[in-house]
């Protein structure tokens, strides 16, 4: 595999581009390719067969493209199908979990909120990382129904999605906690919102950085970091109207190349 080659990224539509931002951020020299199924998002309210049958088929098409290393940008798809794909595939994989260690470690109150998918929440990896760190803390888990939805459509940060959130965030707000996780690769978009909603000492969290951080990580591991001279160069693709994912990411200012791919 050359050096040269792409790391590639999948999620359930845009959100990903949350975790890919903090990547290219930290490894200005390497090229990527992201893909955003946004025709199948939400992962989170689909079953377990059908999350891995739908991540094997974003890995194919990231190997097709010539990719040497997958970050799973979806939490969905890392808890529920991370496990298959590192032993079918002989490439490194980066997963997305919701940073739970970091809150229960740090919590004053030893109450957290963690919002999320039913995907996410429900399966296994979820409950072992729960039951690791919940020992003497609350967790309060909130499914963040119709949240993907909205972002998808780009409205993220509207008078609607501050209706949903307060609706879906009362038990937190009265449960008093300290610390939010974001278990969804979708939900720091929401950050003006979430502000608007949780008090100043209410610290919100997400992977994006940690992720970041693997990712070079198991780049040098493996002797994959690309060490040429030639500029990035990062393509983006999704398989719906890809407007929104060219806002979300700042495509025409950044002149990356944002296009729809049929996957």
């Amino acid at each position: 595999m050359s050096n040269e080659a792409p790391i590639g990224f999948f999620d359930s539509g845009v959100g990903g581009t949350s975790i890919w931002k903090e990547v290219i951020q930290l490894l200005p020299n390497e090229k990527t390719i992201y893909l955003a199924d946004s025709k199948n998002a939400p992962y989170g309210e689909r079953p377990v067969e059908e999350i891995i049958a739908l991540s094997k088929k974003n890995t194919d098409k990231l190997l097709e493209m010539g990719c040497k290393l997958i970050v799973v940008a979806c939490n969905t798809a890392t808890t529920n199908a991370i496990e298959y794909l590192r032993a079918n595939y002989h490439l490194p994989f980066i997963g997305i979990e919701p940073a739970l260690k970091p809150a229960a470690l740090k919590s004053q109150t030893k109450v957290i909120g963690i919002l999320a998918t039913k995907g996410t929440l429900s399966s296994k990896l979820f409950h072992q990382t729960s039951e690791l760190y919940s020992r003497d803390i609350k967790i309060v888990e909130v499914v963040g129904q119709g949240l993907v939805r909205l972002i998808e459509r780009g409205e993220h940060n509207t008078f609607e999605m501050e209706i949903l959130l307060r609706q879906l965030l009362k038990p937190m707000l009265e449960a008093h906690i300290d610390y939010l996780v974001l278990g969804c690769s979708h939900y720091p978009y929401l950050m003006p919102v979430l502000k608007k909603i949780f008090p100043p000492d209410v610290t919100i969290i997400d992977s994006g950085e940690a992720v970041a951080r693997q990712t070079k990580k198991v780049l040098e591991e493996n002797h994959l970091q690309n060490q040429g001279d030639k500029g990035p160069g990062h393509k983006l693709f999704s398989n719906v109207d890809p407007k929104v994912l060219g806002l979300l990411t700042n495509a025409a200012l950044n002149n990356y190349e944002v296009s729809y791919l049929e996957f």
